[in-house]
């Protein structure tokens, strides 16, 4: 009798302990919102300031909401997209631009809806990357002219640039030169740009060379921290030279189709990033010396 008693007490505990961890192992698979044993978000960034600043803001808006999220940044452009389809990252932040010319390689195209529209169908379609919404914030080429020469002569475009080109000093990083999208590309598009005088200098001496007054106008990506200084005005590319490089983020679909909501959160922060935003965090990190981190929480904070 009482070994009988003791079977079924043992067998109690054994049904019991099976249970408990088939619940466990039910729990861990299914994903959810806040669960404990969710699978962690492979967010990646590439190894520039701005893409370690919008891959901080994705990770802590997505772990806001529940998510757990493992933080994969500092990727190398060049290998970034490689690393997104093999699975090594579940997403990260990515320009148009990019998508269209140096990922997809296909032709110029400078409407922003039209080559978001191009880069979201071609992603799905050969790599089951999914392209959320992207945001007004466009970091492209462009020119930068000091604030006095613009003042001085009325050049607020591209085109104003072209007519005044023979009383302006260009910094030139010798590459725009002779690159397609450089001073090829604006002269095939504005006309010939004669400048009083045309010297290399290195990029990242360019806007010392402007505020010393060596130079009056060189070429700038158009989120660079500096721009935020009022003695620099970034000029409008009237005649639309240069395609759109507007920041979104792209996620692998199985891991989307696994977590929809991401979707929502994410587009919901990229309505707040816009050219002036992204511009002003970029010079919190690469004028004022502080860490991307404290940048990217201080401003998820101001608009969760």
């Amino acid at each position: 009798m009482k070994h009988s008693i003791f079977k079924k007490v043992s067998l109690f505990l054994i049904l019991t302990i099976v249970i408990s961890m088939a619940a466990g192992c039910s729990s861990q698979k299914s994903g959810n919102v806040g669960s404990g044993d969710q699978k962690a978000i492979k967010i990646g960034s590439k190894n520039f300031t701005e893409n370690l600043i919008l891959g901080e803001i994705y990770a802590l808006a997505l772990e806001d909401k529940g998510f757990k999220v493992e933080r994969v940044f500092d990727i190398a452009s060049s290998v970034v997209h490689t690393s997104l389809v093999n699975g090594d990252i579940d997403l990260y932040p990515e320009y148009t631009g990019t998508g269209l010319l140096a990922v997809l390689k296909l032709p110029l195209e400078t409407d922003p809806q039209k080559v978001y529209d191009i880069v979201k169908e071609e992603y799905a379609k050969k790599f089951n990357v999914v392209w959320l919404n992207y945001a007004q914030a466009n970091d492209g080429q462009g020119l930068v002219i000091t604030t006095e020469a613009s003042e001085k002569y009325g050049i607020k475009t591209i085109s104003d640039l072209q007519k005044n080109a023979a009383k302006l000093r260009f910094a030139s990083q010798g590459e725009f030169d002779v690159r397609e999208d450089g001073i090829p590309a604006l002269e095939a598009t504005y006309g010939k740009f004669d400048w009083a005088s045309s010297k290399v200098y290195d990029n990242a001496l360019k806007y010392e060379v402007l505020a010393a007054g060596e130079a009056d106008v060189a070429p700038a990506s158009t989120t660079e921290g500096n721009l935020i200084d009022p003695k620099f005005t970034l000029l409008e590319d009237d005649k639309a030279v240069w395609p759109p490089y507007n920041i979104a983020p792209v996620v692998r679909k199985e891991v989307l189709d696994a977590n929809p909501d991401i979707a929502e959160i994410l587009n919901a922060v990229n309505t707040k990033i816009d050219i002036k935003t992204i511009t002003e965090l970029n010079a919190e990190v690469d004028v004022n010396k502080r860490e991307y981190e404290e940048v990217g929480k201080k401003f998820y904070d101001s608009i969760k």
